[in-house]
């Protein structure tokens, strides 16, 4: 090699280096991570026609939705393991202060039997619920076409674990008072077979099978989620305030927090997927497949709300009120 051919150093990674300053963290540790984008034919850099090969040319590499750079896309909230745990570390010392004050206070003893046994049906059978949310998110996370979409996937499935957490602490505290009320054993009967859980649970066995990355995005992130959000959490949260269960609405408040993060990374993302040509018409068709299913899903549930008129509506009404904040 001859002194003119002697390449000069990168003042940094290479694929920061149109931007041209000094990356920050979240760009040293999240972007251009993934190795399975290098060759689109050989996804695993192995035969391209093993199993898993096909599976991501099909379900990643070929969706409906395009884009020039994935990769281009960035998390608005910027978090990265550091800091996510950091913050979440705060929520939860914050949820572990609620369980802590109400059960001094004997919170439990002071709530009304019919109260109980509507928590024993609407409330701890959410656990089975928000587990189909982590594992639709991990889909999502696996088969991502960035890496800075799998984070946010990634972030969005241990949130969703830490909701089955707090369920499964007060599934456990309400069966210390209200031994009667089958807490701690009755929820898979109704979560299988109590009405008010079947629209939500066809909504998320059929998320679940969902292949196409982006398609699992659009039916989780921008129907299947907002409609848990708006009925399992906001509208139970006020039904338990107006039957004396703050506990329960100061606890979802602090889940919606999570929920509002989830749902800025994925209108960052289809902010960035508008761009493109065509893309509005594959993501309005996906909406369209999927809203009737979100919708049965909250007005069975909604339905068995106590002292919250028109819960159905209004909860319909804000996951629309969000999507059409998207522009689709």
């Amino acid at each position: 090699m001859n002194e003119a051919e002697v390449l000069k150093p990168l003042k940094t990674w290479s694929h920061l280096v149109t931007r041209r300053r000094k990356p920050s963290e979240y760009e040293i540790v999240s972007v251009g991570l993934h190795y399975t984008d290098r060759d689109d034919n050989a996804p695993f850099e192995l035969d391209p026609n093993m199993f898993m090969a096909r599976w991501y040319k099909q379900f990643r590499n070929a969706s409906p939705l395009k884009h020039s750079d994935w990769n281009a896309f960035r998390d608005p909230d910027e978090l990265v393991y550091r800091t996510y745990n950091m913050l979440q570390d705060g929520q939860e010392t914050y949820v572990r202060g609620l369980f802590d004050q109400f059960n001094e206070r004997e919170n439990d003893k002071a709530l009304e039997s019919n109260w109980a046994g509507t928590l024993a049906r609407l409330y701890s059978p959410g656990r089975y619920l928000f587990h189909t949310l982590q594992m639709a998110s991990a889909y999502v996370m696996q088969i991502a076409p960035a890496s800075t979409i799998t984070n946010c996937a990634a972030f969005q499935a241990a949130d969703s674990l830490r909701w089955v957490s707090h369920v499964a602490y007060r599934t456990k505290e309400l069966s210390l008072t209200f031994q009667d009320k089958g807490f701690g054993n009755d929820e898979r009967n109704y979560w299988e077979t109590d009405p008010v859980w079947q629209g939500y649970r066809e909504l998320m066995e059929k998320v679940l099978v969902v292949w196409d990355w982006a398609e699992a995005f659009v039916a989780l992130n921008l129907v299947a989620k907002p409609a848990i959000e708006e009925a399992v959490l906001r509208k139970l949260g006020e039904s338990g305030r107006h039957n004396g269960d703050m506990l329960l609405g100061m606890l979802t408040d602090a889940e919606l927090l999570d929920a509002e993060r989830h749902r800025r990374w994925a209108s960052a993302l289809v902010k960035m997927a508008l761009d493109t040509e065509g893309n509005a018409q594959v993501l309005k068709g996906w909406v369209s497949k999927w809203e009737p299913l979100a919708d049965l899903a909250i007005d069975k549930f909604c339905g068995a709300l106590p002292d919250v008129p028109q819960a159905a509506v209004d909860a319909q009404t804000a996951t629309r009120r969000f999507r059409n904040s998207l522009g689709i």
